[in-house]
């Protein structure tokens, strides 16, 4: 697919069909977040991939927001191989791991496969859930799967500030 048209006509999936995202297609999503872009390439990110009944009730325990998705991205990044920027407490975890969900994001459009990135969740409790190391830090779960019949865009999904709202040159 044009990335013109991916960007485009990605949406945020409210209602899925409950379908399991297909190997190939699983595949070729964890690569583009592999892919990804990290500061100092420390590559800190790290993607759990849920798709068992009992690893979807366990997200269904930590939020409201699967809407039946068959498969879902938890997106971590481990605090102990993060840069550090020089004369700042700033570190790379949060940004480099938002770049990979966001790679994840577009390859699932790319992909034919729909995707809602969750951020109303209990990120203790699905660390707690999943066991997770203690030095890794949740940044969000990734729904993926089908949209359900008649699911579509939020009504508000095409409206967007002129350019001139949101860029400044200088």
């Amino acid at each position: 697919m044009d990335f013109k048209d991916v960007v485009k006509n990605r949406y945020s999936c409210k209602s899925y069909d409950g379908r399991k995202v297909e190997p190939e297609k699983l595949a070729a999503i964890l690569e583009a977040g592999r892919l990804a872009p990290t500061a100092k390439n420390l590559q800190e990110q790290h993607i759990y991939v849920i798709q068992s009944d009992e690893g979807l009730a366990k997200i269904d325990n930590c939020t409201p927001c699967r809407y039946n998705a068959g498969t879902c991205l938890i997106v971590a990044f481990d605090k102990n191989n993060v840069y550090t920027y020089p004369n700042s407490t700033r570190e790379s975890g949060v940004e480099d791991a938002a770049i990979v969900a966001t790679h994840l994001m577009l390859a699932a459009a790319n992909e034919g496969v729909d995707s809602c990135w969750l951020n109303c969740i209990d990120l203790d409790k699905i660390a707690q859930e999943f066991n997770l190391p203690e030095n890794e830090e949740v940044l969000m779960i990734l729904d993926l799967g089908y949209a359900a019949e008649g699911a579509g865009p939020l009504a508000n999904h095409s409206n967007r500030k002129a350019i001139s709202e949101t860029v400044t040159y200088l």
